[in-house]
């Protein structure tokens, strides 16, 4: 969502003036050919060693802290030293993140960790680790893992979007995440759900204070928020697609909204961007039925005679994410001649 990555250099401390010196890596065990990928989540956080072939060297999650920034820098910080203890100082440190930061003060904004709002996130984890660390928003992870060697590698241009708890997405064109100066490239989730019909307006009521965002109709909640005024059941989204699979009437005409909803709110977007490959992540992107649906209902309203973007699943599941903060430090890494920020 945030687009370019946020570089944190080494001036300043987070959690107290030991983390520097604790965790500084030993540079005479360098692995500069290597890149370290973490995706800190709500709940639980990723690390991934990545080889410069893309080879996965080791890959491992461990609970999150929660409400806690200090101890957030410090996970951060221990999961880079464990990578460097096994495998040497890797050449690069990518962390994605449930949010953006800011161009203009450094900090952090739109995280739904909300203990990380405001705080100078990418520069405390230069500090806690001793060497630069890029950032991003984990949807822009995302992209970039499935543009880089995913299902979008080789394409000009890959749009990832993340259908799961929220809606997000990512924007990829040559091989660079696309960025602009509020950090909130692909924040398409908040934009409002395009043609919408008059039981759709004015929409449900969203967290960022707007009503009928593209996020409440599209998510997993909003999918399970949809079926329950339909039909008056309460069921999970993936409840939903299991009681469609078996035949119920009602599941299938959710899943069937959901669908046009999705065609439409991605069209608007194809209208925009006219991306070569659009990538669908999050729990949702499970649903097989939509690689099939949207093609179809594509031509309605995009601008084109033919569609020809190609619509696909991500090729690295869940990996993705962890994946993409790798690919993101090796491509944020400074050059040797330049010092760190």
């Amino acid at each position: 969502m945030s687009g370019l990555s946020a570089i944190g250099g080494t001036n300043g401390e987070a959690g107290g003036g030991s983390l520097r010196a604790r965790a500084r890596f030993d540079n005479r065990d360098a692995h500069p050919g290597d890149a370290l990928g973490i995706d800190l989540g709500g709940t639980k956080t990723e690390a991934i060693v990545l080889a410069a072939d893309g080879t996965v060297r080791d890959r491992w999650r461990v609970p999150s802290p929660t409400g806690d920034y200090d101890a957030t820098v410090r996970l951060i910080r221990d999961l880079a030293a464990d990578a460097a203890a096994r495998f040497g100082a890797p050449g690069s440190v990518g962390v994605g993140i449930p949010g953006a930061v800011a161009p203009a003060s450094g900090l952090v904004q739109n995280a739904n960790s909300t203990w990380l709002n405001g705080r100078p996130f990418a520069v405390d984890l230069a500090a806690a680790l001793g060497r630069p660390v890029a950032l991003a928003n984990d949807a822009d992870c995302f992209a970039l893992s499935e543009a880089s060697d995913g299902a979008g590698a080789g394409a000009a241009s890959v749009w990832g979007i993340i259908l799961g708890t929220g809606v997000g997405s990512g924007i990829v064109v040559h091989g660079r995440l696309l960025g602009g100066p509020n950090a909130i490239a692909g924040e398409w989730g908040h934009t409002p759900l395009p043609w919408p019909a008059d039981d759709e307006r004015p929409g449900p009521a969203c967290y960022c204070g707007k009503a009928g965002c593209v996020e409440t109709f599209l998510s997993g909640p909003g999918l399970a928020a949809d079926h329950r005024r339909a039909t008056g059941a309460d069921l999970s989204a993936a409840e939903i697609a299991a009681a469609a699979s078996a035949g119920d009437a009602g599941a299938r005409a959710t899943l069937a909204r959901h669908a046009e909803r999705l065609a439409r709110a991605t069209a608007c977007v194809v209208n925009v961007l006219d991306p070569e490959v659009i990538v669908l992540g999050g729990g949702l992107s499970n649903l097989a039925h939509l690689y099939d649906a949207l093609p179809k209902l594509w031509p309605r309203w995009v601008f084109a005679p033919a569609v020809a973007t190609r619509l696909a699943p991500p090729k690295h599941g869940d990996s993705s994410g962890v994946r993409g903060a790798a690919w993101l430090g090796r491509q944020a890494r400074p050059h040797p001649e330049k010092s760190s920020r």
